[in-house]
């Protein structure tokens, strides 16, 4: 809709077009000597910086407008480019062209400045709604290292990227998803490391979304991610902002969603999902042992009710003739099957788990603690599950817990009760047909072109991968960064031996001026 030059016909439309909006205003503005020339605010009451338009906007208009003496005709003839370059003290000052661009601005906290005469509405940013702090990640906490995290607005978490990486080529490109919400979306990534056919990939997924509002990062995740039916992330979440900038350093994509404290980084991989900022602020043989110890925590978590199952059910001969014995007089009183037992305490323990997420930290604390311990103690006195069936179940959602990235841990719950179904049918025989199609799913899976279990399905070219993966070698040992982005520049310490050769040349330079100097 074009824009009227006669200002009560383009307020006419603006005000149809935002009928029963009670929180908008309209502020009529007389300016001249004799208060001859018409202009009108318009702004959202609660989005914008009311002291800003108050002190850089109206205060020139009204006062210091009419202080200046100059020709009237000139004036009249000029005033839309007066107002724009000499009267407003606003840092951005935009030219719009189009009630919808208006609108557009309008709603995202802008404030418009309508005047008499023209065809053409002046933008004054003056955005300043209430917003979260910065405040410390309340699930990624780490012992050693940054306290700032993600808060709720897209441009103060672009904002602590780009503090982190000081590089003229980072980029970040603003689009919008949603036909009606208009959620402003950041592509952030460094243009000379980024592989150029993984950045266009992600613009190619985000600007084929079409959905009328985006309220998350969340939906973002699931429209962009290439196999809806996997249970596993095909996207890295995370909410800080150290992991995103380490993330872009080697040639990955952050994607950041406005009104989400949750960055979203891609391509992901199995390695990538089990590391943890931790990692890097601590000793390379600490962090190594931490890996190995997570690995075998998702081992566990995947497979100790199941196989708890077979064991009891289908190979009682396998176990120790003392702990085979031990457990069948643990379990001569206990009513059901393994599997029934082991499904309903599984059940009782996400229960607990999900109550405790949706109370607040305290009392989700206490429910967590007590309920397990009270209604362990209590199924066990009342012979429904067996002791070694609760230490079980303990010890798997303990390992759960280990998994530093939660859309990871989420599938191997779901995944569990799975094997946990196979085992009560075929023993351990299910089991392993169980992990053997779910290895071949994630074989065959991949995140935005990149295999899913990368370095591993392609050794002999991501061979020097596994310096950081299952463990992680020190920082001075990985001169490359990893191929299985394919990125451009693929060197992240220059060579030593070149370091040194520099080094040389500056003392041969150095005693060449002391010899000229004697």
């Amino acid at each position: 809709m074009i824009i009227s030059s006669n200002i009560n016909r383009n307020l006419q439309i603006i005000k149809k077009e935002l009928v029963n909006c009670d929180d908008i205003v309209y502020r009529p503005i007389k300016v001249g000597k004799k208060q001859e020339f018409n202009m009108a605010l318009i702004y959202i009451d609660g989005l914008i910086d009311k002291a800003l338009i108050s002190n850089f906007a109206m205060e020139p208009l009204l006062l210091e407008a009419r202080q200046e003496v100059p020709n009237p005709q000139n004036i009249k003839d000029g005033l839309f480019e007066l107002v724009e370059k000499g009267n407003l003290a606003i840092s951005e000052v935009k030219e719009l062209k189009t009630i919808e661009e208006a609108l557009d601005n309008l709603l995202i906290g802008e404030t418009l400045l309508l005047i008499d005469g023209y065809n053409k509405i002046l933008m004054l940013s003056s955005r300043g709604w209430p917003m979260r702090g910065i405040s410390e990640p309340q699930i990624e906490t780490v012992v050693r290292g940054p306290r700032d995290g993600f808060n709720e607005t897209v441009k103060v978490n672009a904002s602590l990227v780009r503090r982190r990486i000081r590089d003229p080529k980072l980029k970040s490109q603003y689009i919008k998803i949603g036909k009606r919400s208009k959620t402003d979306v950041v592509i952030m990534y460094i243009e000379d490391i980024a592989n150029k056919k993984l950045v266009k990939e992600v613009f190619k997924r985000l600007e084929k979304i079409n959905i009328d509002a985006n309220i998350g990062s969340g939906q973002i995740e699931h429209l962009i991610s290439g196999n809806l039916l996997s249970p596993f992330p095909q996207t890295q979440h995370t909410e800080r902002p150290d992991v995103v900038a380490s993330s872009i350093s080697e040639g990955r994509v952050a994607i950041l969603v406005d009104n989400t404290p949750f960055g979203l980084i891609v391509p992901a991989t199995v390695t990538t999902l089990l590391q943890s900022a931790e990692d890097y602020y601590s000793s390379w043989y600490i962090s190594s042992l931490v890996r190995i110890i997570r690995i075998f925590a998702v081992t566990i978590a995947l497979t100790l009710p199941s196989l708890y199952i077979a064991m009891t059910s289908f190979h009682p001969g396998l176990l120790p003739t003392e702990l085979a014995l031990s457990v069948a007089a643990a379990r001569d009183t206990v009513p059901f099957p393994a599997f029934v037992e082991a499904f309903m305490m599984e059940i009782t323990i996400e229960l607990l788990r999900e109550a405790g997420a949706r109370l607040s930290g305290p009392i989700g604390t206490t429910i967590g603690i007590v309920g397990g311990l009270v209604i362990g103690q209590a199924a066990v006195e009342a012979g429904i599950v067996s002791p070694l069936m609760v230490i079980i179940v303990a010890i798997t959602t303990i390992s759960s817990f280990a998994v530093p990235n939660y859309g990871f841990a989420s599938a191997l719950r779901f995944l569990r009760f799975l094997l946990m179904g196979t085992a009560a049918v075929l023993g351990l025989y299910g089991i392993m047909l169980g992990l053997i199609l779910l290895l071949t799913h994630l074989v065959k899976l991949n995140s935005f072109g990149v295999p899913y279990l990368s370095p591993f399905t392609n050794l002999g070219r991501n061979l020097k991968d596994l310096k950081d993966s299952i463990i992680r070698l020190p920082q001075t040992v990985m001169k490359k960064r990893p191929e299985f982005t394919s990125v451009t520049d693929k060197t992240r310490i220059p060579s030593v031996n070149g370091n040194n050769k520099n080094m040389q040349e500056l003392k041969k330079g150095e005693e060449n001026n002391e010899d000229r100097k004697q």
